[in-house]
């Protein structure tokens, strides 16, 4: 199969692979860079769980192929975190016990964090929007959406 160059930019570090037009960018991350916190599921946009921030904006990373995501800003879940310290949003999942099987939690989290930067005090109800396009199967929802207004509020004391 014919591959072509490409130069994607993933949480600040520039790359510059050679891949099949026709990869996702979800593909490329956890099989090519190795960033397996994206996860891989439906492959239809339906679930949410490969959720990145593409500059700035949720998308579902198994329906944007790599080629598209030239020239932008992609952050994963491994993004983050700054080294060992987790993100305000990442401790607070911890906090509430907003893991549980865990699969669906780095895209949830990534809803979070694109959610409190555009709305950074939430009210439940737009949270529970703001992360509408996850599904999570054990949580039930309602720690996810404390952990969310939790770190709401631990992020506006830094800022």
């Amino acid at each position: 199969m014919k591959q072509v160059e490409i130069v994607l930019k993933v949480n600040g570090i520039g790359y510059q692979l050679n891949i099949e037009p026709q990869r996702t960018l979800v593909e490329v991350l956890r099989e090519t860079l190795g960033l397996t916190g994206t996860k891989k599921s439906c492959s239809e946009g339906e679930c949410g769980a490969c959720t990145v921030l593409m500059d700035g904006k949720p998308v579902t990373s198994c329906l944007v192929l790599a080629l598209d995501a030239q020239g932008k800003e992609i952050t994963t879940i491994e993004g983050l975190s700054d080294g060992e310290k987790l993100h305000p949003i990442q401790e607070a999942f911890l906090k509430h016990g907003a893991i549980q099987c865990g699969f669906c939690t780095p895209g949830m989290v990534i809803a979070a964090k694109a959610l409190l930067d555009e709305n950074p005090k939430p009210t439940a109800d737009e949270v529970r929007k703001g992360i509408s396009g996850n599904l999570c199967r054990c949580t039930g929802y309602q720690q996810i959406v404390d952990a969310i207004l939790d770190a709401s509020r631990i992020m506006a004391k830094e800022r």
